[in-house]
């Protein structure tokens, strides 16, 4: 009996295939790539260690050879497939049809070496009928798409090996650039710089509430639009720096508003003018990656990257078709299975006389084979049959998808929209007008399934009103109207450009062709995981460090975070897939240059020639302003972090400088701010005076968290003591902690008293691991900071008396109970742990991150947190050190971080995109 092995790249899809191709099939997983470029000198092999391109894996001067090698943690499981293929009389090679499936078929066929039959199996949905229909149907391995792959490898590892140390000397260690990720970095910091230089401008507006004066009860609101002919200025008439973007406007300001709502007090209003105009609003098109993420952001609160996780999920599971596509293409099969759905749930009023919607247009570098996200199969599962099968995240996402492609193939939204206007003389001679928008939905097509969410438009005080089913009374031009109550008058401030979010930051790359929407996800992971970016909200905000790096790059690597440039890039990997270029000379261009007096400079060029041109000082610093006495104000980035710094002189001890705390967003370091941290002593803040020394007692902000000192250091020189310092309760604020909570918390520890059975004291101390009491050698935890104040003997003998708990029993009460998470199920809990707070569904935990606060904390922000401690599996137990080893670890710090230099920085400085 024949008997074929088929690989596949995750387990899971396995597991789902094999069920469909039953006996005669053997369908094993390569869990992912099994080889790739080494990622740091110890995966280099010995025969390659001594040439000098070993340290990124390409030999730049042999073709761009490059060197691969097996992933360490695969060497067993490429063993088992190896013995697996012994057995098997054909290989199917069964992985995703795209460039990095296409790389994988290729690896394992280079690492296994088969000597049987190799077929290329692919496939858009895990269903019977798509996987047999594959099997009767392979085709050859496409090594162009292989090449695609191959180049984009090379020129990332190239990017990220060559730029990183440019950062690391002249911004801080450890940092990485990426051909896409620097790009994301610089769309955020761009964004930060527009509102750091936003200036309001205020402006007020008049509303009312009319109706006819005719009996007619039914009430409508109005605004202002205009004043003796000329338009009433919002907040779109402005421009970023607070002027006017244009003069035909009149600005209304309180003391106008004001007099003009007194003087139209009891005035008639006439209509004017009714102006009414068909309403047509068509469906959007299925997904594609990136609207798929933006709306899985927009209407279930999830990040991009956990949309995904959902959607691999189900298309693993056979609910869905291949998740990664960028193109809005639905096959004869699925408008089939949409129509029906249509006429079977909604009736034939509900789909379109003309027949099915074709949706032509696409993304940019859209692959034509794929199809549009949609419900897998020849019939669409309801998104209840689904929700009982799995998870949560995944029954929402699949709803989202169900919804959409069956809204896709639905008539339009049909109405009528009428505008009114009100006419009105003011009693101080000024003529008005007042603008009333209504829209009546005569047809809700699609809309009975599902709307498109739109991203917040600032500036925009009308919004999508006509979006909005408002009906009008039955007016007519003449008609007589009234004011059925007072006017309201109202003043407004203009608003920064908002910062992106995850949906919006994916909406501008796949507007700008920068990345692949299948990439999004996990650039925008790795510009969070590099610290480049931190999350406020939804919204994203850029670190400091993150405005150096974008410093270095636009002022000395212009091109290499050009959106043009970027996305010519992936133009041109598109055309080594398809054979019209070829991977070794677009790699010669980027990495050695054009060549002759004219051409561009390559990547080589520009790292070692430009190094020198680059002035530390200026990349690190954010100008804020001048000082009252003439003294330049500037935000920098240091080896600590960033700070403020009042002064600009070489030497730096004349300078004053003030740290800048972790959570403040840079827009929101104004002068007036940096001058407030620079207010502050260096000692800190003095509470009062310690009656047993004299010495002031200051409340300090430390590396490690707020702190009360007795004294100064220099109160101390030449004696041996040091002076006495304690952290402050969580509790407690730096700004509030007073004197006589200082005095408690320096007298820690405390001696309770003395166990009467034997005479041996009791003390409460605060630890490496929170509170707790001993005596002698025994010890205890106390659940709150607040007890080694407060408790006394009697407790602390019965604590004493009670079987003595490991810490991890010992468990403090929860700071806030988050209710079910809605990947899961599981009931979210925000603890207080050792390293402050994290959320905990009982499996895993997940730390609160930079700009998290327990107060703030919203259930999608805490499943996002859970989902992304999920996706890097469970923690590995820590294994016991001795003191010798912590010792010797200790000493080889400093060598280990320059090592890590010479390799490349391992994971850090490659390509990460």
């Amino acid at each position: 009996m024949a008997n074929a092995l088929v690989i596949v790249e995750s387990p899971a899809k396995a597991k789902k295939i094999a069920e469909y191709l039953g006996d005669g099939f053997t369908v094993e997983s390569s869990i992912g790539h099994v080889r790739d470029l080494p990622r740091n000198a110890a995966d280099v092999p010995k025969a390659y260690k001594g040439e000098k391109w070993a340290r990124t894996g390409i030999d730049v001067d042999n073709g761009f050879k490059p060197l691969y090698v097996e992933n360490s943690d695969k060497k067993d499981h490429i063993k088992l497939l190896k013995s697996l293929l012994k057995d098997a009389d054909e290989l199917y090679l069964a992985t995703d049809e795209d460039r990095e499936g296409e790389a994988i078929a290729w690896h394992l066929i280079e690492v296994l070496n088969p000597q049987v039959p190799i077929k290329r199996m692919v496939f858009h949905e895990i269903t019977k009928k798509a996987i047999l229909s594959a099997m009767e149907s392979p085709r050859e391995l496409d090594r162009k798409m292989v090449d695609a792959q191959e180049a984009r490898r090379i020129l990332d590892r190239l990017y990220g090996y060559e730029v990183s140390p440019v950062l690391w000397k002249k911004v801080m260690p450890q940092l990485s650039a990426g051909r896409v990720q620097s790009v994301g970095t610089r769309l955020v910091v761009e964004r930060e710089r527009e509102r750091m230089a936003f200036i309001a401008a205020s402006y007020w507006d008049i509303k009312g509430t009319f109706a006819t004066t005719e009996g007619d009860t039914r009430e409508f609101a109005a605004a202002l639009a205009q004043i003796d002919g000329t338009r009433l200025a919002s907040g779109r008439d402005y421009n970023d720096d607070g002027t006017l973007s244009r003069d035909d406007v009149v600005v209304l300001d309180e003391a106008g508003a004001t007099e003009l709502v007194n003087d139209l007090d009891g005035v008639p209003y006439e209509v004017r003018s009714r102006e009414s105009k068909p309403y047509r609003r068509r469906p959007a098109a299925p997904f594609i990656t990136s609207t798929l993420q933006q709306e899985a952001g927009r209407k279930l609160g999830l990040s991009s990257a956990m949309a995904m996780r959902a959607a691999q999920g189900l298309y693993e599971k056979g609910y869905i078709t291949y998740m990664r596509t960028d193109s809005t293409t639905l096959s004869d099969t699925a408008l089939q299975a949409a129509k029906s759905t249509i006429l079977e749930r909604y009736g034939n009023d509900f789909y379109p006389d003309d027949g099915p919607r074709l949706y032509t247009k696409k993304s940019k570098n859209a692959q034509e084979a794929h199809e549009a996200i949609r419900p897998a199969g020849d019939t669409f599962k309801t998104p209840d049959q689904v929700a009982s099968e799995v998870p949560i995240s995944e029954a929402r996402v699949y709803e989202l998808i169900w919804k959409r492609t069956v809204a896709s193939q639905m008539t339009d939204c049909t109405g009528e929209t009428v505008q009114l206007r009100l006419g009105a003389s003011s009693t101080g001679g000024k003529d008005v007008e007042f603008n009333a928008t209504g829209t009546v939905i005569q047809h809700r097509g699609f809309r009975e399934v599902y709307e498109e969410s739109k991203e917040a438009s600032r500036n925009d005080d009308e919004g999508d009103a006509d979006d909005d089913e408002r009906r009008l009374p039955p007016l007519q031009q003449g008609d007589a109207a009234r004011a059925a109550g007072p006017l309201e008058f109202d003043g407004h401030e203009t608003q920064p450009p908002s910062r992106f979010t995850e949906a919006s930051l994916v909406k501008r790359l796949e507007e700008l062709g920068v990345g692949r929407p299948s990439t999004y996800a996990s650039i925008i992971g790795t510009i969070q995981d590099r610290g480049y970016v931190w999350k406020k909200g939804s919204a994203m905000v850029p670190s400091f460090t993150a405005f150096s790096v974008v410093n270095v790059m636009e002022g000395h690597f212009p091109n290499l975070v050009d959106y043009a440039f970027t996305a010519k890039m992936e133009d041109d990997l598109d055309k080594i897939a398809s054979g019209n270029e070829f991977a070794e000379p677009w790699l010669t261009r980027f990495y050695f240059g054009e060549g002759g007096d004219d051409g561009e400079p390559g990547l080589k060029e520009k790292v070692s020639t430009r190094l020198p041109d680059i002035d530390a000082r200026a990349v690190n610093t954010i100008p804020l302003g001048m000082s009252e006495d003439g003294k330049p104000v500037v935000a920098r980035v240091g080896r600590y972090g960033p700070y403020v710094q009042l002064g600009d002189s070489e030497n730096a001890d004349d300078n004053q400088t003030a740290s800048i705390p972790d959570d403040i967003p840079p827009d929101e370091l104004s002068l007036e701010k940096a001058m407030e941290y620079l207010s502050q002593p260096k000692e800190g803040r003095i509470l009062g005076v310690d009656p047993e020394t004299g010495m002031d007692i200051y409340a300090k902000a430390g590396r490690f968290g707020p702190y009360v000192q007795v004294g100064t250091f220099e109160e101390f020189d030449g004696t041996d003591e040091k002076p006495k310092t304690a952290s402050l309760f969580q509790t407690m604020t730096l700004e509030r902690v007073t004197l006589d909570e200082a005095f408690q918390l320096l007298s820690l520890p405390r001696t309770v008293g003395a166990d009467p059975a034997d005479g041996e004291v009791i003390t409460v101390q605060n630890g490496r691991y929170g509170p707790y009491l001993k005596k002698g050698k025994d010890s205890r935890s106390l659940q709150t900071e607040e007890q080694l104040l407060t408790i006394g003997l009697d407790e602390c003998l019965k604590i004493l008396a009670e079987p003595k708990r490991s810490r991890g029993q010992t468990a403090k009460p929860p700071l806030r109970d988050m209710g079910p998470d809605p990947e899961t199920g599981k009931d979210m809990i925000v603890k207080d742990g050792r390293f402050g707070p994290y959320v905990t569904d009982g499996e895993y935990n997940a730390s609160l991150r930079k700009g998290d606060t327990v107060e703030e904390l919203t259930v999608d922000r805490a499943a996002e947190l859970l989902a992304d401690r999920r996706a890097k599996g469970p923690a590995k137990k820590a294994k016991k050190k001795s003191s010798k080893k912590k010792a010797t670890k200790k000493k080889a710090t400093k060598k280990k971080a320059a090592k890590k230099a010479v390799d490349g920085a391992g994971n850090d400085a490659t390509e990460a995109d």
